[in-house]
């Protein structure tokens, strides 16, 4: 049974390499280290051409990857939101938040492997910013490059060890394929928990996009702080006139000089209002008595028909200086 099972993982090798880096790279809650490790552990033996491992695990993450850059690309913003809202990970719209990409710009993909949520959202996150494509698939591919090799070369590295857990798992037969089955789906159970307790925990009085255009037409108009990130300003540059840019983990440096009993009102543009919440839970923490997120955000805001700005053009300049020195050949 064990050499059967061996024999099994050893002919079609490749091919579920390959389907399942290609399916966890597109979204799917499908961890592929497990699998790249045991093919490493096979390739040690020469069951496996290790070449052939880490070509074909390439070639899964540059197509799913670049998959999510052209709808990045194209789509913009729409994609962004989208994936917040279906991530598991419970603050993936937050990360996009508290990433410097001033800093890191699209050498944010060298690391992007190793960093849970930020592996599906970088990408599509690089198309909206419209980094080139040849600069793309070059930081991308030698990212994914380090992650594979890294997980690949553990499994051929300690082989050994990984053929007697290989072979307790065939030994155990049927047994085994039921317990990977249940730890699959108690893996995504865990992520949708920790999601569902991160909302609870921000649950917050919220105001409606009526109220607040009611207060600033009666000339009651709140301290507007936009906490989206500067990437998410460059992908999205409409802003509610009259808002404050501040960094999510910099706000209260930004409203120092805001009476704490001024009300407050936060936006951004994720689902459930996750980084506004974080941001509004923080300032209240600090003594601010007045603050709530805007249900709905900036979206919300856009399609009650009320006005929407753009950004600066000093400011857009400087977002754009983000991702200019990467775009150099």
């Amino acid at each position: 049974m064990t050499h059967a099972i061996v024999a099994l993982i050893a002919e079609y090798g490749l091919l579920l390499v390959f389907i399942n880096v290609l399916v966890e790279q597109a979204g799917v809650p499908l961890p592929a280290v497990p699998t790249l490790v045991v093919a490493g552990a096979l390739a040690s033996v020469g069951k496996l051409p290790l070449a052939a491992v880490i070509a074909v695990a390439l070639a899964a993450c540059l197509i799913s990857d670049f998959a999510w850059y052209w709808a990045g690309r194209q789509y913009g913003a729409v994609v962004m939101r989208t994936l917040c809202r279906i991530s598991l990970s419970p603050d993936s719209c937050v990360k996009q938040s508290e990433l410097r990409f001033q800093r890191w710009r699209g050498q944010i993909l060298l690391i992007a492997k190793f960093v849970p949520g930020l592996s599906t959202i970088a990408p599509p996150l690089m198309g909206a910013m419209k980094l080139r494509p040849q600069v793309f698939v070059l930081l991308d591919g030698l990212g994914s490059l380090i992650w594979i090799g890294l997980v690949v070369g553990l499994g051929y590295a300690f082989s050994q060890q990984i053929d007697r857990v290989l072979f307790v798992l065939a030994s155990a037969g049927t047994i085994t394929v039921e317990c990977l089955a249940a730890l699959l789906i108690a893996y995504i159970l865990v992520k949708w928990w920790q999601r569902k307790r991160l909302l609870l925990s921000l649950r917050l009085a919220r105001i409606t996009v009526d109220e607040l255009h009611q207060l600033i037409e009666e000339g009651r108009a709140p301290i507007l702080v936009d906490v989206r990130s500067q990437a998410a300003r460059l992908v999205d540059g409409r802003i509610i006139p009259g808002a404050l840019m501040a960094d999510l983990r910099g706000i209260d440096q930004e409203l120092n000089h805001v009476p704490i009993d001024q009300e407050v009102v936060i936006y951004c543009s994720c689902p459930n209002e996750v980084s506004a919440a974080k941001a509004a839970k923080g300032l209240l923490m600090q003594g601010y008595r007045k603050v709530r997120p805007l249900l709905g955000g900036l979206d919300a805001w856009a399609d009650a028909g009320y006005a929407i700005d753009q950004v600066a053009s000093s400011e857009q300049v400087a977002l754009e200086v983000v991702i200019v020195p990467t775009q150099a050949p």
